[in-house]
C-alpha cells in the first residue's frame, strides 16, 4: 500500500433511485474509481451488506473488471448477524469471493465486533477461521471493525494477538464521547501496536452538513476548505490511523477529498483548537447520534427509513427557529409513502440489537413519530 492514508468506503455509492439502496449508478461510480485510481489512492473497502447486499458486486463491476489486481486493495467483511454455523460464514466468504471477482482480499475483517458478536464469533471459532484464510493466501491483512468500549478492546487484543489491524469509529465529535469512546479506543489500538483503520470520520454526514454556526466558524479560519476536509484531516493526523475511509456518494465529494489528501498536512495545534469549539457548538445541537449506517433498515418488519428519519429529525431541530418553514416535514411525508412511518414501529427492539452506536430507536422513534406527526 502507497502512503495515501484516504480510503473510498463503498457503502455510501452513487444511486439511481435514492430510496433504492441497491440500485447503483455503475456508470458514475466507475468515473469515481477511475478519479480515485489517477490521483494516487488505492483501498476500498466493501462488506456483505452494503448497498442493499450490492456494493460487492458493484465492487466488481466497477473496480475488479475494469483495473489490474495489483493497482488496488480491496477489504471486506463478515458480519456476525448473517450466519449461525462456521459453514454457513464459509459460504459467505465463497460467496464474496464470487461476487467481487477477486482471487483474495487484502484486508478481511470480522465486522462489528462488540461484546455480543465477541461471544459468538469466539464460539463459532471464527478468529481461527480467519488466521487459516490467510495461511491459504485468500486473505493478506486480518482485522476487525469494532463498536464497544475500550475495556473490551484490550481484552479482545491481548486475547488475539494475531490481529494485524483494528478498524474504529474515529472522529471529532466522538473523540471524548463516553458513547463511543473512539478516543480510549485509539489509545488501546496503539497501546497493543495495532495499526487503525478510521470508519466513520465525518460521522455518516453529520460532520459535513454541520449546523450554521459551525460552518461559519470554520469558513472564518480557512475559507477554501469544505467542512468535511476538517473532520478526514482529524482522523487522518493521528500517528497510529493507517486509513481514513470516506463514504462517498458523487464525483463532488470525491474530488474535494482527493484533493486535499494527495498532499496531505495534519491539523496544527491552532486548527485543532478551532475542531474543539465546533464540538462545543455541535454538542449543544445534535440530539439523535445516528451515524447513517443502515444496519438497522434490513430487519425492520415495518421497513421504517430509521437513519433517513433521524437525520431529518436532527436537522430540524438544528435550524434556526426564526427561519419559519423549513423542508424537513415535507422530506418526512414524501418519504413515508416508500417507507413505513415513524408511528408504525411496534418496538420489536431488531433495529437495537444490531446498532452500532448502541442507540435507544424505539424510544427515539417516539420522539421522530410525535414531532413529524404534528
Amino acid at each position: 500500500m502507497n502512503g495515501k492514508k484516504l480510503g473510498f468506503g463503498l457503502m455510501r455509492l452513487p444511486l439511481n433511485n435514492q430510496n433504492d439502496a441497491g440500485d447503483i449508478d455503475i456508470k458514475t461510480m466507475s468515473q469515481m474509481v477511475d478519479t480515485f485510481l489517477e490521483r494516487g489512492f488505492t483501498y476500498f473497502d466493501t462488506a456483505w451488506m452494503y448497498c442493499g447486499f450490492k456494493s460487492e458486486e458493484a465492487t466488481k463491476e466497477a473496480l475488479v473488471k475494469r483495473h489490474p489486481r495489483d493497482s488496488y486493495t480491496l477489504a471486506d467483511k463478515l458480519h456476525g448477524g448473517f450466519f449461525n454455523s462456521i459453514e454457513e460464514a464459509e459460504n459467505i466468504f465463497k460467496e464474496q469471493l464470487r461476487k467481487t471477482g477477486v482471487e483474495y482480499f487484502d484486508y478481511y475483517l470480522l465486522h462489528d465486533v462488540g461484546i455480543d458478536h465477541y461471544k459468538k464469533y469466539m464460539k463459532l471459532g471464527c478468529f481461527e477461521w480467519l488466521a487459516d484464510k490467510k495461511a491459504k493466501g485468500l486473505v493478506k491483512k486480518i482485522g476487525f471493525s469494532y463498536h464497544d468500549n475500550a475495556e473490551l478492546l484490550d481484552k479482545i487484543l491481548t486475547e488475539h494477538p494475531e490481529i494485524e489491524f483494528v478498524q474504529l469509529q474515529i472522529n471529532y465529535l466522538d473523540w471524548e464521547s463516553e458513547g463511543v469512546q473512539s478516543r480510549k479506543c485509539y489509545e488501546t489500538a496503539t497501546k497493543h501496536g495495532v495499526p487503525v483503520i478510521v470508519m466513520e470520520p465525518v460521522k455518516g454526514g453529520t460532520l459535513a452538513n454541520v449546523p450554521y454556526a459551525v460552518e461559519q466558524h470554520f469558513k472564518e479560519y480557512l475559507p477554501e476548505m469544505s467542512i468535511p476536509s476538517w473532520a478526514i484531516r482529524f482522523a487522518a493526523g493521528l500517528d497510529n490511523v493507517m486509513m481514513v475511509l470516506s463514504g462517498m456518494s458523487n464525483m463532488e465529494q470525491l474530488l474535494d477529498n482527493t484533493g486535499y489528501m494527495m498532499d496531505f498536512k495534519p491539523l496544527s495545534e491552532n486548527e485543532l483548537k478551532v475542531v474543539q469549539d465546533a464540538v462545543d457548538i455541535l454538542n449543544a445541537n445534535i440530539e439523535i447520534p445516528c451515524t447513517g449506517c443502515s444496519y438497522c433498515t434490513e430487519g425492520c418488519p415495518k421497513k421504517i427509513a430509521i437513519p433517513k428519519y433521524f437525520s431529518l429529525y436532527n436537522a430540524d431541530r438544528q435550524e434556526v427557529k426564526e427561519k419559519g418553514w423549513t423542508p424537513q416535514g415535507e422530506y418526512y411525508d414524501r418519504l413515508t409513502e416508500t417507507f413505513g412511518k415513524a408511528s408504525d414501529c411496534i418496538a420489536c427492539g431488531k433495529c437495537e440489537k444490531i446498532c452500532p452506536q448502541n442507540l435507544p430507536i424505539i424510544e427515539n422513534m417516539k420522539k421522530v413519530a410525535e414531532y413529524f406527526g404534528k
